[in-house]
């Protein structure tokens, strides 16, 4: 359990109105005391990790990134992929993916991507970054939902479904509480991070992502 800064949540999860944002200066990440969250007075559960690859692998990363970041869009299209295939789908890696909300349209692919499961979450989460150009269009909060839902379509949901998640104002406090509360005890700055073996790191590319990894595994 943990407690969440109302304030955050009510301009994360408003539809209707105000000026999109996104930021443009390296992903930075707007800062959340645990003082002040815990001082707003609101218990709420925390979401629980999207986890891929094999539990036991003998290292653990895991990437706080934003879908409205286009530095993780990127590292997505490039340096994950490779990370996954060499590293998550052998065996050696467990690859944890949390999710950083800069504003409102970050937590509403969060809660679409969610929306499909387990099993669908990674997949939701490559098309939302692949996209994200596309989805994030003027930056029209109507069209932005629409074209989320287009992408939850496309992994096979109804519109009756996303509607469902989309409106779990529930889901969306343990969410952002696990945002909060996550970023702030691995004194995360910036997206895309990589917490690994205990340590942070900024992003990367795949060679000295490779070249991290093998050392800690000893290879």
């Amino acid at each position: 359990m943990t407690r969440i800064l109302p304030i955050l949540l009510a301009a994360v999860l408003l539809i209707g109105g105000g000026a999109y944002y996104m930021s443009q200066n390296n992903g930075t990440v707007p800062g959340i005391s645990v003082a002040e969250a815990q001082d707003a007075g609101t218990d709420v559960e925390l979401a629980p990790d999207m986890v891929m690859g094999d539990e036991n692998a003998p290292l653990t990363i895991i990437e706080y990134a934003s879908f409205t970041c286009p530095h993780c869009a990127n590292f997505h299209s490039t340096v994950f992929k490779d990370l996954k295939k060499n590293y998550v789908d052998t065996g050696k890696v467990k690859y944890i993916h949390r999710e950083v909300y800069f504003d409102r349209f970050g937590l509403w692919a969060g809660m679409i991507a969610r929306c499909g499961g387990d099993e669908r979450y990674f997949g939701l989460t490559g098309m939302i970054y692949d996209g994200q150009k596309e989805w994030i269009g003027d930056g029209d909060p109507s069209t932005i939902l629409d074209n989320l839902r287009k992408i939850g379509r496309t992994a096979g949901m109804t519109d009756g479904q996303m509607d469902t998640c989309l409106q779990d104002e529930g889901k969306a406090q343990s969410m952002v509480a696990a945002y909060q509360q996550n970023a702030t005890a691995d004194e995360i700055n910036a997206t895309p991070s990589f917490v690994i073996d205990g340590e942070t790191y900024s992003n990367m590319s795949y060679d000295d992502f490779a070249k991290l990894i093998d050392e800690k595994l000893g290879s």
